[in-house]
């Protein structure tokens, strides 16, 4: 077996690990359920490597997430599913159907235009998905249950906000972020706090969506931020030769006050 620039080599080589006879003990053993984390996994790897604008990385974690479908098809196909090749149809019909300004008759050739026609295909797949089901559709369908809680919550007032249920603005959005934060303060149980800790997140998920901020990325900055300048904290410490955990928060507010100061004087 030799690489390929050919998708069906991958296939060939999926088979071959599933293959009961001469295949891979642990390829076998997988399903579904088992593997559908490092189909999650490897979407953040993606993520992750053009974040940090490194191509090289990123051509490899599009190998890895590519591998993905390909796993699961491959074990839908020995069940008697559907295959590969159903997946690259389906996938295909779909942006057929959902860009008839580029491959139908409609001339809706504006960005505007376009995310309308999007828009409404959308609208009537969910109703044919709801039909199939025996379902009311609802324009929150196929907000899946896995994404990221934030992500989720901007994508369900955005949802929300396309048939008139939003708030007017900003500021609108910015008192009922202050109202959530005083709930939470006069919360008395861990079963309130809980529940109004999950009110003011969603409602800051809100906001970010009013500011045209994607809240999931502005957290993953957030959580870079704050690592690069916790390790700047442990290098002080290290430094002034002080264990971290006896330094106490004075000293350490102050190692963080510093580094704070030097990201406000770059450009």
């Amino acid at each position: 077996m030799q690489p390929s620039r050919d998708i069906a080599r991958l296939v060939e080589i999926m088979a071959a690990l599933r293959n009961p006879v001469g295949g891979c003990p642990w390829d076998l053993e997988q399903d579904f359920a088992s593997i559908r984390h490092y189909t999650i996994e490897e979407a953040y790897e993606v993520a992750d490597a053009i974040e940090r604008k490194d191509f090289d990385d990123l051509r490899e974690e599009l190998g890895d997430l590519l591998l993905q479908p390909v796993y699961h098809a491959q074990m839908a196909s020995e069940r008697g599913l559907f295959d590969l090749g159903d997946v690259v149809e389906a996938i295909t019909q779909k942006l057929i159907r959902r860009h008839p300004h580029v491959f139908g008759e409609d001339a809706a050739r504006s960005a505007g235009g376009a995310k309308a026609k999007w828009d409404e295909v959308k609208a009537d797949e969910r109703a044919q998905k709801a039909a199939k089901r025996e379902t009311v559709p609802s324009v929150l369908d196929d907000v899946a249950n896995t994404l990221p809680a934030l992500a989720r919550a901007e994508k369900l007032t955005k949802r929300a906000a396309k048939v008139g249920f939003d708030w007017p603005d900003v500021d609108a959005v910015m008192a009922k972020v202050t109202e959530e934060i005083e709930e939470v303060r006069a919360a008395g149980t861990d079963a309130e706090r809980h529940e109004e800790m999950g009110d003011l997140l969603f409602a800051i998920a809100n906001l970010a969506r009013h500011m045209g901020i994607d809240p999931e990325a502005a957290l993953r900055d957030a959580n870079v931020k704050f690592t690069r300048r916790f390790h700047y904290v442990e290098a002080r410490a290290r430094e002034d030769q002080v264990p971290i955990a006896e330094a106490g928060l004075e000293r350490l507010d102050g190692y963080w006050n510093e580094i704070r100061a030097a990201d406000k004087l770059k450009p």
